[in-house]
Order: C-alpha cells, then sequence, then structure tokens
C-alpha cells in the first residue's frame, strides 16, 4: 500500500461522509431560515422554538433517506472489503 493509496481511501471516505450528510444539513438549514424569518417578522426572540423544528425537519429527512444512506454505506464497505486482497500486495 502506498500512501497514495491511504490517501485516496480517505478521501473517498470523506466524500461520502459528506454526500451523506448533505441532505441532513441542508433541511436542518432550511427548517433554521424559515424559524429565523418567523421570529424576526413576529419578534419572538424565545431561543427553544428554533431547536424543535430543525429536529423535526432532521429527523423525517433521516427517515426518508436512510435507505439511500445504508445502500451508499454498504456499497463503500463492500468495495473496500472486496479489494483488501489487492491492498496486501
Amino acid at each position: 500500500m502506498t500512501p497514495e493509496f491511504v490517501v485516496e481511501y480517505a478521501k473517498q471516505a470523506i466524500l461520502l461522509t459528506i454526500y451523506l450528510s448533505m441532505p441532513m444539513l441542508g433541511l436542518g438549514l432550511i427548517a433554521g431560515l424559515i424559524i429565523s424569518v418567523f421570529q424576526a417578522v413576529t419578534q419572538i426572540q424565545e431561543m427553544t422554538l428554533t431547536f424543535v423544528p430543525k429536529i423535526i425537519a432532521v429527523f423525517l429527512g433521516l427517515l426518508f433517506s436512510a435507505p439511500w444512506m445504508l445502500d451508499q454505506m454498504t456499497m463503500f464497505t463492500i468495495n473496500v472489503i472486496e479489494n483488501i486482497p489487492m491492498y496486501i500486495r
């Protein structure tokens, strides 16, 4: 195994992590922006008001994207395990 090989696999793992987390982060961002606009319009400055909608949005996103996320992680893991003989050369 060369250092370039290890760096490439680390890069793939980091990119997969970012790719999988983007739907939940995006939903949390959108929910946060909507709540912020609502707070600005109504002048309600309750700090805990932002947490519940964000948590619900992220959980709903996770509920709907979990099969896709599991499929992506499984494919990556299978690829790593299947290529173990090539790594030890």
